[in-house]
């Protein structure tokens, strides 16, 4: 059940062009990552911002990573037709919501039933 957009160009280049932004973000964050080295010399207070620093970016690393994989999964159902399907129950992504979040796997249906855990995510459990 492909759906066409009128502007899949658009929504293709929206995607590549959050693609290329996480992709700068997350090099930036590993490079903050190694400079940010504990020293032995630290006191303690030191040693505590230098270990939330170092959480805070892996679990920006982390959360890039995610929003990268749904991207690539996007742009990969843009070349095989699929786009705009939702992989949980095959129905129409509303055009509005992949405007907003252009990645977004699930109709919004199933993102809600996905949410208040009634059903298991695919993707994550990939």
């Amino acid at each position: 059940m492909t759906q066409s957009f009128p502007n899949m160009r658009q929504m293709e280049a929206k995607l590549r062009e959050q693609q290329n932004l996480l992709e700068r973000s997350m090099l930036t964050a590993v490079e903050q990552g190694r400079q940010t080295v504990a020293d032995a010399t630290q006191d303690v207070a030191d040693q505590a911002v230098t270990s939330y620093q170092k959480e805070l970016l892996f679990t920006q690393g982390t959360n890039g990573h995610l929003q990268l994989s749904q991207i690539r999964s996007a742009l990969a159902r843009i070349n095989e037709g699929t786009y705009g399907e939702c992989l949980q129950c095959g129905n129409s992504i509303g055009v509005k919501r992949l405007e907003a979040v252009p990645w977004a796997p699930y109709c919004r249906d199933c993102q809600e039933k996905i949410e208040n855990g009634e059903i298991e995510d695919p993707v994550r459990a990939a």
